[in-house]
């Protein structure tokens, strides 16, 4: 079993930075993919980072070289430094879990675990 609790969310201007991190419980998590995933208002919830056990890391087209996403084994978190926000990147940003590893990281279904999400909101 894996717990998943998001943070650092909150209320920006276009151009600043904000930094998400995602507490793990669990003994599976350093084998975990993990990924960050975001969910705007009518719209369904999409891929937006992923890095697995080993450290590979994957983006959505729409914030490769915007957004980061590492992790530390040693504390059991996740994150994903997002700079140069846009109003467009306003969603509730969810942390989920892969202990399986499927691969197919940028699918919602692979996700076993998931946090309650954090808000982002971004202002023009």
């Amino acid at each position: 079993q894996v717990q998943l609790v998001e943070s650092g969310g909150g209320l920006v201007q276009a151009g600043c930075s904000l930094r998400l991190s995602c507490a793990a419980s669990g003994r599976t998590f350093s084998r975990s993919t993990m990924g960050w995933f975001r969910q705007a208002p009518g719209k369904e919830r999409e891929f937006v980072a992923a890095i697995s056990w080993t450290g590979s890391t994957y983006y959505a087209d729409s914030v490769k070289g915007r957004f980061t996403i590492s992790r530390d084994n040693a504390k059991n978190t996740v994150s994903l430094q997002m700079n140069s926000l846009k109003p467009e990147d306003t969603a509730v940003y969810y942390c989920a879990a892969d202990p399986q590893r499927s691969g197919t990281y940028y699918t919602t279904a692979v996700y076993n675990y998931w946090g309650r999400g954090t808000q982002v909101t971004v202002s023009s």
